[in-house]
């Protein structure tokens, strides 16, 4: 009867690796893709900055004060 009790409580013969081995490579998947997904947002978030620094400087300025401008009256019938 303890034989019993051993063979019951000892761990099976073949262990269930295939489920295991998938729940690996899937995680390992998604840790690659947001990996990927982080370093395009950074390459993107830097580019976007980047443009943004350079065309500043050659945008012309907006001006609020100063003379209206003169728009010539239509003459209507």
């Amino acid at each position: 009867m303890p034989t019993d009790l051993m063979r019951v409580s000892a761990p099976p013969a073949t262990p269930h690796s295939n489920g295991r081995n998938a729940n690996i490579v899937a995680i390992a998947l998604t840790a690659a893709l947001i990996t990927l997904q982080l370093i395009g947002l950074a390459v993107l978030e830097r580019s976007h900055a980047h443009a943004m620094h350079v065309s500043f400087p050659r945008e012309p300025a907006a001006c609020t004060e100063g003379a209206p401008a003169v728009v010539s009256q239509i003459p209507y019938d």
